[in-house]
């Protein structure tokens, strides 16, 4: 698979442009403030639907304009497959092969991207919400039924959370609530700590080679909850422990156990070095971990 070209309107300082591009490397050179990373960030929607720069997609939309698009043509298994996204400011249409679509998940295992960039030394040394990013972005584009657990998870907390602020809360609706928590919690878990045992297999390769084996990258899964190995055991010990914690969660007016709380420890020969690593030490963990996407998608794929 490979991009062939992408035509741009009004999509950052693009008025319009179209690119197209080899089937094997390419460079992208100019000026500052030219729109190198615009160009990155208008390919990589294609993949998941958002920016990997910013959250809100009217920013993509150029100064002064009502609206942007960006329409990408790559090549998959010898055909070509059209995506477009055009972003006003009411919202985003997505259209692939000319049909409209509903939902970023169905942009899904269309186009697969991995962007490496000087943020992403936050995904090793910043709080555990930018490793969390990290993962939930890499298993979305794996496996489309994560996107929609993700999603119901995200609903349901919010929910909860909602319910814990008001003045009389009550534990029965609370635990009607718990039942959907632990049921998508659970599918969140399992997905989360099998991608992190391939990601450490596979970095692990790669950081010795970098470092020509003075450096061994081991990741390890730090769940908020307790991993088990069935489904059902998973959903069960994360339904007690919601209980057991409720009147502390009352307290706090949030919830305080779940994945939304978990993290990714990152170590070189023993050495946590979210807190004590070197910048050296965690530039390559984070290469490591990007070209660690990269065979990733390879293997579950074939892309």
């Amino acid at each position: 698979m490979y991009v062939k070209k992408i035509e741009l309107k009004n999509f950052r300082n693009y008025e319009e442009e179209a690119v197209e591009f080899h089937n094997k490397v390419n460079i992208i050179t100019g000026k500052n403030a030219q729109g190198k990373t615009n160009l990155l960030e208008s390919l990589y929607i294609m993949s998941l639907g958002k920016s990997f720069r910013t959250s809100k997609d009217t920013e993509m939309i150029g100064f002064e304009k009502e609206f942007c698009r960006a329409k990408s043509t790559s090549v998959k298994e010898g055909r070509e497959l059209q995506i477009e996204i055009t972003i006003g400011k009411e919202g985003k249409t997505t259209k692939i092969n000319g049909i409209k679509t509903a939902k970023n998940i169905d942009l899904l295992e269309n186009v697969y991207m991995v962007v490496f960039s000087p943020e992403d030394l936050k995904i090793v040394k910043d709080e555990p919400e930018k490793r969390r990013k990290f993962i939930d972005r890499e298993l979305c584009q794996l496996k489309p039924v994560y996107y929609r657990s993700l999603g119901r998870y995200k609903k349901i907390l919010q929910q909860r959370n909602s319910l814990l602020k008001q003045q009389e809360i009550k534990e029965d609706i609370i635990a009607v609530w718990d039942e959907s928590l632990a049921e998508y919690g659970a599918k969140i878990i399992q997905e989360r700590s099998r991608f992190i045992e391939k990601l450490n297999r596979i970095s692990r390769e790669i950081s010795r080679s970098i470092t020509n084996g003075k450096e061994v990258l081991v990741l390890s899964y730090e769940a908020n909850a307790e991993c088990r190995e069935s489904y059902e055991e998973q959903k069960e010990s994360l339904k007690k422990l919601l209980n057991k914690n409720l009147k502390s969660d009352i307290l706090r007016r949030s919830t305080s156990v779940g994945p939304h709380k978990d993290d990714m420890k990152i170590c070189v020969e023993g050495v946590d070095i979210r807190h004590f690593g070197s910048q050296g030490q965690q530039r390559t963990a984070a290469l490591s971990l990007k070209l660690a996407e990269i065979r990733l998608i390879e293997e579950e794929t074939n892309i």
